[in-house]
């Protein structure tokens, strides 16, 4: 979205959206829904809606179904907010953000369980050998 209109575009359409979610709508399935990012193609004839919701799988799925029985809808509150020739399609898409952190987060405090565990029997480890495994000159009597 290089182009600076698309860009203004899609933050005047995700204010707009979520001033309309924050009213409220009729459809008593939408949950707890947050628009994270809108992207708007370089024609401004189609914009890409992302949103979460805080809650369950099945508050999801409804939320998913609520919004989209309400596109009609938003898109007309879209159309009468902003400047423009034409009014841009909506999709919305369920933001994977929240989940990917989550499974970062996962990952990242089992490695440092990991480095805790290898720390803790580095502490108590012996040398196999010697503890100077490296070849050094040989000492003559004479010194």
């Amino acid at each position: 979205m290089a182009n600076p209109r698309a860009k203004k575009l899609a933050d005047r359409i995700k204010e707009v959206i979520a001033k309309r979610l924050d009213k409220g709508l009729r459809d008593q399935r939408l949950g707890f829904v947050t628009i994270t990012d809108v992207q708007v193609t370089g024609d401004l004839q189609h914009a890409s809606v992302f949103y979460t919701v805080y809650g369950s799988d099945e508050e999801r799925a409804d939320s998913a179904k609520a919004l989209e029985r309400a596109k009609g809808m938003l898109r007309t509150e879209v159309g009468r907010n902003i400047n423009s020739r034409l009014t841009p399609s909506l999709e919305f898409i369920l933001d994977g953000i929240p989940e990917n952190a989550k499974h970062i987060e996962d990952l990242l405090r089992e490695a440092h369980e990991r480095d805790t565990a290898t720390s803790a029997q580095a502490s108590t480890a012996q040398y196999a050998g010697e503890a100077d495994p490296y070849v050094k000159p040989r000492e003559t009597e004479e010194d």
